[in-house]
């Protein structure tokens, strides 16, 4: 029942609050009491732009939004949301450090719409910030240096015992302020977040151009990390079966988290490594487009991916055992043939919903590439 759904679930969940001066926080950020992963920087950023607007609010005197922490058994505070908020104070005074434990560039400020003089503004002139030179720098004074130290942050904490859980839904939730990220930009961190280590090997092999060759991702698609989200969705649609229920985006979230627990990164690799160098092979950007009239038509979507690169997928090791020739001639006729199966038609019809096609796609792939 509902109402047995929502005591469970709040039993997982204990919280506190404490307003807090942007001071403090950068001083427990110094102290190693609040985490920030500093890959998450490099993953989504904000613009000078939003940075600079940010600045400005704390010299106002114009409230902040919340952060929201997660305690660990350490003590520790990790910062689930309001990594840009904290993260460009911190960088603007001087003090965030980078993936290697060394201090990052100041930020240097620009012009906004109520505090123009804040052009070239920098917490203290320094020789480490390449632009503009020492000389063009304009240091902000001691009172205004008080005013961002004194300004104040709402702190959300998820106490110990929360279910550990609750950190990976928050960060989804509530990190969407500034930049909008994208599902996969988030999907990226909670990878992160869980196993750093599956999250770089997947990286790297969804980053081969073999990989990318087929999946016929642009630059600015790579950008938008396009590449990595259809990594995800193969690995999540060949390992974790769907049981019809979850949206499809949470199915995916839910899947790359199990399987980033599990952390299996030979057999992740190994299933991308060899799917996807063995549709290269076989047609390379055109393998998951729609083959019709002896030519390739169409752009390659998700279907494709769903019922062809799946397909071949979760078959794969009978399909390598069949010689690498004969591998190669039997992809490439079941990969031309599936378009031409009737079945097809039903995995585009107007309207149909992500949940009800991928109980279509996946199950047929598997069934049309077993060899």
């Amino acid at each position: 029942m509902l109402s047995d759904e929502i005591e469970l679930a709040q039993r997982l969940v204990r919280t506190d609050a404490y307003q807090m001066s942007v001071g403090e926080i950068v001083g427990m950020y110094e102290n190693r009491e609040l985490v920030i992963d500093p890959e998450f920087q490099r993953l989504f950023r904000w613009s000078i732009g939003q940075k600079s607007k940010l600045i400005e609010s704390l010299l106002l005197g114009i409230p902040l939004p919340s952060i929201f922490v997660f305690e660990r058994e350490d003590g520790a505070w990790e910062l689930v949301d309001g990594l840009q908020r904290v993260s460009t104070i911190i960088e603007f005074m001087g003090r965030l450090r980078g993936p290697n434990g060394n201090l990052e560039p100041p930020s240097v400020l620009e012009a906004t719409k109520y505090l123009p003089s804040l052009h070239n503004s920098v917490w203290e002139a320094s020789e480490n910030i390449i632009d503009p030179p020492v000389g063009e720098q304009r240091a902000i004074d001691k009172a205004q240096q008080l005013a961002i130290r004194r300004g104040r942050l709402g702190v959300e904490i998820l106490k110990r015992p929360s279910d550990e859980n609750t950190k990976y839904d928050l960060f989804q939730r509530l990190n969407a302020g500034g930049t909008q990220a994208n599902p996969q930009e988030l999907r990226n961190c909670i990878m992160l977040m869980v196993n750093a280590e599956y999250f770089r090997a997947i990286k790297v092999s969804a980053e081969q151009a073999a990989f990318k060759r087929v999946i016929s991702v642009t630059d600015e698609q790579t950008e938008r990390q396009r590449h990595l989200e259809m990594a995800a969705r193969f690995l999540v649609h060949v390992c974790v079966p769907y049981d019809g229920l979850l949206d499809v985006e949470e199915y995916i979230d839910e899947g790359i988290v199990q399987l980033a627990r599990a952390g299996d990164i030979a057999r992740a690799t190994d299933l991308i490594n060899k799917t996807f160098g063995l549709l290269d092979e076989v047609a390379g950007s055109n393998v998951l487009r729609r083959f019709q009239d002896g030519g390739y038509v169409g752009k390659t979507g998700l279907v494709g991916l769903e019922g062809i690169a799946v397909g071949v997928g979760k078959n794969i090791d009978a399909i390598v055992d069949l010689g690498p020739g004969a591998a190669r001639t039997f992809v490439e006729a079941r990969t031309r043939q599936f378009w031409s199966d009737p079945r097809t038609a039903t995995f585009t019809s107007p309207g149909l919903r992500g949940t009800i096609r991928i109980q279509r796609t996946v199950p047929f792939g598997e069934e049309w590439f077993r060899p």
